[in-house]
């Protein structure tokens, strides 16, 4: 039986990775300080082995390491305009933290570390965006999770490390943050609606994003387990999108009529959108789940709740 470590396993990503993983029969363990306040509520599953510790504490979290096959690096200070506003915990959070995951796994002999990076690397670059283009770093984030990437190619060229970089394009799905002003658009439009209040659309809302399903996100975690990964140099960037994108205005309209618009954020990006060719080679992998799709299911829950009421 592989065992596996999840970093911010009780999270957004880091949660839907660990269901995925116990429901196929393997051993996990996870590490979580639930340090996010954008979460009503934190997803701790029982049948794995729950730590509730700072991934930057090596001398607390290294033990933890070891007799492990995979570890799969969540945990993160995880926010644009949070992190903007505290650029020294997005630096602690994303960059200590990132290197201590790698050290500790690099004592332990873990077999490989995935790690999960953002779409945020690439700022103005035209789309579609493809994983030869120059890094971008608009905020603070993106500049803490670009230096995570580069952490992990250097472990892995190095030291010998197998480690696999995913650069997640605007994520949303089960368990996604709903708490706050900067939560994700999808989360925070459907909160709004469910309370009967007017979607908030920051800026003018022609900023586009590739809005990317957790489902395709955890499956492509459990493909970079494989024994072998095909013409993968290890430490290397895999875009994990669509292929296509929405403008907030759009997203919006899906939803609902009712709108507002706030005040555009700073340091942020005009527009996303994913090539996932690499992701298609290397993994097999394409996206399955389609957003109109999935906001249309959300809504008729919505819907039949408001009705039982």
């Amino acid at each position: 039986m592989k065992k596996f470590l999840v970093t911010g396993g009780a999270g957004f990503i880091g949660s839907n990775i660990v269901n995925s993983l116990l429901e196929q029969g393997a051993k996990v363990s996870v590490i979580d300080n639930e340090s996010s306040d954008a979460h009503e509520e934190f997803f701790w599953n029982k049948e794995a082995q729950n730590y509730h510790l700072d991934v930057t504490d090596y001398e607390k979290t290294r033990e933890l390491y070891e007799n492990t096959d995979f570890v799969i690096h969540t945990a993160a200070e995880a926010r644009i305009q949070p992190a903007i506003i505290n650029p020294l915990l997005a630096v602690k959070s994303n960059v200590l933290g990132t290197a201590t995951v790698l050290q500790c796994s690099r004592e332990a002999k873990v077999s490989r570390v995935i790690y999960s990076s953002s779409s945020s690397g690439y700022g103005k670059n035209l789309t579609p965006n493809s994983e030869d283009q120059a890094d971008d770093c608009l905020n603070p984030y993106s500049v803490s999770k670009i230096a995570g990437e580069k952490l992990c190619a250097m472990y892995s060229e190095l030291f010998g490390l197998e480690t696999v970089v995913f650069r997640y394009f605007n994520v949303y799905g089960k368990n996604q943050p709903l708490k706050g002003v900067y939560a994700p658009v999808i989360g925070i439009f459907l909160r709004q609606f469910l309370s009967g209040e007017p979607l908030t659309i920051v800026g003018d809302g022609t900023k586009k994003r590739d809005f990317t399903n957790v489902e395709d996100v955890v499956r492509a975690n459990l493909l970079a387990c494989r024994d072998e990964l095909e013409d993968y140099k290890f430490g290397t960037t895999i875009n994990i999108g669509t292929g296509s994108n929405y403008s907030i205005n759009e997203i919006a309209q899906m939803i609902s009529s009712h709108t507002v618009y706030v005040p555009d954020r700073i340091g942020e990006a005009k527009e996303t959108k994913a090539n996932i060719s690499k992701a298609k080679k290397v993994l097999g992998w394409e996206p399955t789940v389609h957003l109109n799709d999935y906001l249309k299911n959300e809504l008729i829950k919505i819907n039949l709740l408001a009705k039982s009421k």
